[in-house]
């Protein structure tokens, strides 16, 4: 049995690639594929390594039934390219980072989060580091979205 590895990738690792990974986790989970699909983060920057996601992405996230208190931020590495099956990065910036990182030969499935969004025309989510606490919402009301909309692909191409 294959098992699908996704990895949502932001700057710091604190904000919106971890709340990705818990409300994509969860979604597996509510479809009974977690023993198929194996869901992780990661920051381009290291900025924030071995940090808990900011207590503001928490709350939010909490919320909505989200728990992410036992994630901590790491930095994307060559290697993650060749573990993973996807890539996503939460934005443009980030993903530019990414496709200079990415070794020649991996085969991994690199690109926008936002592209599996089937509600937000937008591609990009948001940073809300800077922001108030709507900021924290919107993300994930698009994370939300583009997560229904990738677990939707994997089941179709994958399992």
């Amino acid at each position: 049995m294959k098992i699908i590895r996704v990895l949502f990738i932001c700057t710091g690792n604190i904000c919106r690639s971890p709340t990705a990974e818990a409300v994509f986790r969860a979604r597996a989970g509510e479809a009974g594929l977690l023993q198929r699909i194996f869901v992780d983060s990661a920051g381009t920057h290291d900025y924030h390594i071995g940090d808990p996601p900011d207590m503001r992405a928490q709350v939010a996230a909490s919320r909505r039934g989200y728990n992410m208190s036992a994630l901590r931020g790491r930095q994307i590495g060559a290697a993650d390219f060749g573990r993973f099956d996807y890539v996503l990065a939460m934005d443009r910036a980030n993903l530019a980072i990414l496709q200079r990182l990415r070794p020649r030969d991996a085969k991994s499935h690199l690109g926008l989060f936002l592209d599996f969004a089937q509600r937000h025309e937008s591609r990009e989510v948001p940073d809300p580091y800077y922001g108030g606490a709507d900021g924290f919402e919107r993300v994930l009301d698009m994370v939300e979205d583009a997560a229904e909309g990738l677990l939707a692909h994997i089941r179709k191409v994958h399992l």
